[in-house]
C-alpha cells in the first residue's frame, strides 16, 4: 500500500528540489525586523538593478503596475507604491515565501537587488525557513539586516506612503515602529493587505525580530513572477 502524501507536502517537496544554493553566494548570520511603509521599493528604480527589468511598483490600488520612472508615493510628487502581492505567505508549517529590504554592508545597498535568500530562523522560530527576494534597501538598515515586508509591521522612517495610498494614520497602522500589536488589529488594514498581516501572528508567531542564518539561493518563480525582477 502506498503512503498518502498530502498535496501541500508534495508542493513543498517539488519546491525544495528546484531551489539550489548559489555557488560562492553570500551567506552568514543576520538579524531581521519587519515593516510595511507602502513606498516604491528601491529596487524598482532601473538605475538600481543589474537586470533588464526592475521590481514592479504599483499605482495607489496596489495592483496596476506603473512605469519605473514614476516617483515614490513617499515623495511629495510621487504616485508609485509597493504592490499588494509583495506580502508574505505560508507554504507549509515550516516554510514561507516573502520579500525583504536588505543591506549586507550597512545602509543603502542596492548591489544585491533581486537576489534571493533562504532565511533559516533561530530563537523562537527555530526549524522554520523563509525564501525571500531582496526588493528594497534602506539607509537605516544595518549589516546583514533583513527587514521583512509584512503589512501592519510598522512604517518606520517613511510616514507618507501608507497615508497617501490608503489614508492610513500618519504613523501607519498601530505604532510607527512595530505596527499593530494583535491579530485582531489587522482589521484596521485594507482588506487587500490583511492576509499578510495575519501571517505575522499565525505562521510567524509574532516573533520579535528573530535572528537568522542566511544563504543565497536561486530565485523561485513564485517570487520572480510577482516582483517582475530576476537577478
Amino acid at each position: 500500500m502506498k503512503a498518502f502524501i498530502p498535496i501541500l507536502a508534495l508542493a513543498t517537496i517539488a519546491y525544495a528540489s528546484e531551489i539550489q544554493t548559489v555557488v560562492n553566494g553570500i551567506s552568514g548570520q543576520g538579524t531581521t525586523t519587519r515593516y510595511w511603509d507602502c513606498c516604491k521599493p528601491s529596487c524598482a528604480w532601473i538605475e538600481n538593478v543589474n537586470t533588464p527589468t526592475p521590481v514592479n511598483s504599483c499605482a495607489a490600488d496596489g495592483v496596476t503596475i506603473v512605469n519605473a520612472s514614476v516617483h515614490s508615493g513617499c515623495d511629495n510628487d510621487g504616485t508609485s507604491y509597493v504592490c499588494n502581492n509583495q506580502q508574505p505567505w505560508a507554504v507549509s508549517d515550516t516554510l514561507a515565501y516573502g520579500f525583504v529590504a536588505a543591506s549586507f554592508t550597512g545602509g543603502a545597498d542596492n548591489s544585491h537587488c533581486c537576489i534571493c535568500l533562504k532565511l533559516q530562523f533561530q530563537n523562537a522560530l527555530n526549524g522554520k525557513s523563509m525564501m525571500v527576494q531582496v526588493i528594497n534597501t534602506g539607509s537605516d538598515l544595518g549589516s546583514n539586516h533583513f527587514d521583512i515586508q509584512v503589512p501592519g509591521g510598522g512604517v518606520g522612517i517613511f510616514t507618507r506612503g501608507c497615508q497617501t495610498q490608503w489614508n492610513a494614520p500618519w504613523s501607519g497602522w498601530g505604532q510607527q515602529y512595530g505596527g499593530v500589536s494583535s491579530d485582531a488589529e489587522c482589521s484596521q488594514l485594507p482588506s487587500e493587505l490583511q492576509d499578510g498581516c495575519h501571517f505575522r501572528f499565525n505562521w510567524f508567531q509574532n516573533a520579535d525580530n528573530p535572528q537568522v542564518y542566511f544563504e543565497q539561493v536561486t530565485c523561485p518563480s513564485e517570487l520572480t513572477s510577482l516582483s517582475g525582477c530576476s537577478a
